[in-house]
C-alpha cells in the first residue's frame, strides 16, 4: 500500500490541526490531495487532529455533486477501494493554488472540487 500522507505533509497537517484545536480562525492552504483513480472521490486535506493523529479535516467530494467541509479518518481511507479495486492514492503533484475556503466556494459552484 502506498503511503497516503508523507512525513512532511503530516507535520504541516498537524500544525494546522493544532491551530484548529486551539480555536484559531484559520483558512489554510490544503496540504494534500487524495483521490480514487476509478471512483471520482477526492479529499483536499488541510488539518489533522493532534489528539488522535488520524482524523483529517478538509474538503470532501464523494462524487455526488455536493462537496463539503468535513472530517475523515485516514485509517478509513486506507481501506477504501474503487470499483476496479484501485485504492485511495495521494496526488504527488498537487500544489495548492488557493485557500481552503476558495476551493470550497468553487466546488459548491461546480458540484465538484476543481483541479
Amino acid at each position: 500500500m502506498t503511503m497516503l500522507i508523507a512525513d512532511d505533509d503530516r507535520i504541516r497537517l498537524l500544525v494546522n490541526g493544532q491551530a484548529r484545536a486551539d480555536g484559531q480562525e484559520t483558512d489554510p492552504l490544503p496540504v494534500v490531495r487524495l483521490f480514487t483513480p476509478d471512483a471520482h472521490l477526492t479529499w483536499l486535506l488541510a488539518a489533522l487532529d493532534p489528539a488522535d493523529g488520524d482524523t483529517a479535516y478538509g474538503l470532501i467530494d464523494l462524487g455526488l455533486g455536493m462537496p463539503a467541509l468535513g472530517t475523515v479518518k485516514l485509517s478509513d481511507l486506507a481501506s477504501i477501494v474503487g470499483p476496479r479495486k484501485q485504492p485511495v492514492m495521494r496526488d504527488r503533484y498537487f500544489q495548492p493554488t488557493r485557500r481552503l475556503s476558495e476551493y470550497l466556494r468553487l466546488a459548491e459552484e461546480n458540484g465538484s472540487i476543481p483541479d
